[in-house]
C-alpha cells in the first residue's frame, strides 16, 4: 500500500489468516464464558474486537483476507488475559495498547468500506486519539455496571473516593501515554509493510 492507502495491510498467508482465525475462535468462546457468567463487559469487548478483525473476511468473502495476526494478539491482550490465567495480561498499560491496537483496526476498515480515507500519519493520530477517549468511556462503562449491574470494576472495596479519584486521573496520563507510544509504534509497523505505488488488489476498492 501506498502511504495513504490500508488495502495491502491485509495480509494473504495462510499462516497469518489461520493465527489470527485463532485469536477470532478465542474471542467467540470468551463471549460465550462472559454471557454464562454475567461478565456482559468483557463479552462485548471481546465480540467487538473479533467483529472488527473478521470483517475484511467476510466482506471480501475470503477467509484468507485477515489483518496482520500481531496486531490482532496485540487487540486482544485482555481477552487472552483472561483466557490463560497464568498471564497478568489485564494490567491497565495492556489495555490501552490493546485499544491502540483496536484502534488502528478500526481504521483500516472505516478506510476499506467507507468513504472515510486515512494516511498513515492521520491513522496514527486516530490511534491516539481513540485510545484517549476510550480511557473516560472504560471510566463510564465500569461506573454504570457497578450502579446497575452491582460489579466492583471501579468501586473496589477499601477505597474511598479520593483514591478512586486519583486512580482514574492515573489512568487517564497512562492512556494518553500509551496511545502516544503505541501510535509511534503502529507507524513504523505499518511503513515496513508498505510500498510506495501499491494499490488494493483487484476487487478490493
Amino acid at each position: 500500500m501506498s502511504g495513504s492507502d490500508f488495502g495491502s495491510f491485509l495480509s494473504e498467508s495462510r499462516p497469518n489468516a489461520l493465527a489470527a482465525w485463532a485469536l477470532v475462535g478465542l474471542f467467540a468462546l470468551t463471549v460465550v464464558e462472559g454471557l454464562a457468567t454475567g461478565d456482559y463487559l468483557w463479552s462485548a469487548f471481546a465480540a467487538v474486537v473479533g467483529f472488527v478483525v473478521a470483517t475484511p473476511a467476510v466482506a471480501y468473502r475470503d477467509p484468507w483476507a485477515m489483518p496482520p495476526w500481531e496486531i490482532v494478539l496485540v487487540a486482544g491482550l485482555p481477552v487472552v488475559g483472561r483466557a490463560v490465567a497464568t498471564f497478568s495480561l489485564t494490567s491497565d498499560v495492556a489495555t490501552y495498547l490493546s485499544i491502540a491496537a483496536f484502534a488502528l483496526l478500526v481504521a483500516v476498515d472505516l478506510h476499506l468500506f467507507t468513504a472515510v480515507k486515512m494516511s498513515v500519519g492521520f491513522a496514527v493520530l486516530f490511534v491516539v486519539v481513540t485510545t484517549v477517549a476510550a480511557a473516560g468511556v472504560w471510566a463510564v462503562a465500569r461506573w454504570g455496571a457497578d450502579v446497575w449491574l452491582g460489579t466492583e470494576l471501579l468501586y473496589e472495596p477499601g477505597l474511598t473516593e479520593d483514591e478512586i479519584e486519583h486512580k482514574l486521573m492515573l489512568e487517564f496520563v497512562g492512556s494518553s501515554v500509551a496511545g502516544l507510544v503505541a501510535g509511534l509504534l503502529f507507524e513504523g509497523y505499518v511503513r515496513r509493510r508498505t510500498s510506495p505505488g501499491e494499490a488494493i488488489p483487484e476487487g478490493r476498492a
